[in-house]
Parts: structure tokens; C-alpha cells; sequence
């Protein structure tokens, strides 16, 4: 069964269509659930600036969901935490066509956070993700 027929995004009645996110999913399968993923490479080099890191922190999780068996359609959840929430607004329109070359236009459920500081000093982003893998 593939992953579109596992899972819907979730609107309220009355409630306006989000732009970029879900309000909520319904999903049914396995569930995998990534770490905190940052901006960097493999040999765990960081990307410079913003938003190639986090070009480079989407490619990290796909790779995660990929070796777990999933797809990128198959992530119902990513909570993104941000050390500059000003960085992050001010890089919307810049963010959706990075967003979109590694995840497509597939959005789950998402929230935004910004903290103090991540444990990797060098990283400007950490995005968690959840996906649910098909039956």
C-alpha cells in the first residue's frame, strides 16, 4: 500500500487551508521517529549560513526516513528549532523552493521554535521528524 493511502492531512471546518504545513495528520503504519538533525554533511561538516544549513538538514532527514524504510511522504511531523527566529522569518520566501527541492511539496504537520543555543554550536537549525511508514 503506498504511503499517500496511509495518511491525510487534518483541516477543521472553517478553519483556513495552512501554507507550507498541515494542522494535523492522520497516519497509520510504522512509526520512525529522527533525533535532533543539523546542517551538516556526513563527515559532519557544516553547511555556512542558514539556509544551506537547512538545505543540508533536510537531506540529512530524508536519508534517515530513506534507511528506515520510508519516503519523504511518509513524514507526518517535523519540529524545526531555530537559535534566530528573525533569520527564519526573513527567510520564508527564500525557504520554500529550498524546502521543496529535497521534500517536495509534501507538508506535514509543523511547528517552529526558536531556542537559546543547540548543543552544536556551529548549527543554526535542528529539525526533528516523525514518519509513518506504510502498512
Amino acid at each position: 500500500m503506498s504511503s499517500a493511502a496511509t495518511q491525510r492531512a487534518i483541516l477543521p471546518e472553517g478553519w483556513p487551508t495552512p501554507r507550507g504545513y498541515a494542522n494535523g495528520m492522520v497516519a497509520e503504519g510504522r512509526v520512525l521517529v529522527t533525533g535532533g538533525l543539523v546542517g551538516w554533511d556526513a563527515a559532519g561538516i557544516f553547511a555556512q549560513g542558514f539556509l544551506p544549513q537547512l538545505r543540508q538538514t533536510l537531506i540529512n532527514i530524508k536519508a534517515v526516513v530513506e534507511a528506515g524504510g520510508g519516503q519523504v511522504e511518509d513524514i507526518v511531523r517535523l519540529t524545526w528549532y531555530v537559535t534566530d527566529i528573525a533569520t527564519y522569518r526573513s527567510s520564508l520566501k527564500e525557504m520554500g523552493p529550498v524546502y521543496r527541492e529535497v521534500l517536495g511539496r509534501h507538508f506535514p504537520a509543523m511547528a517552529v521554535v526558536q531556542v537559546v543555543a543547540l548543543v552544536e554550536p556551529q548549527a543554526l537549525i535542528e529539525i526533528e521528524a516523525t514518519a509513518v511508514i506504510g502498512r
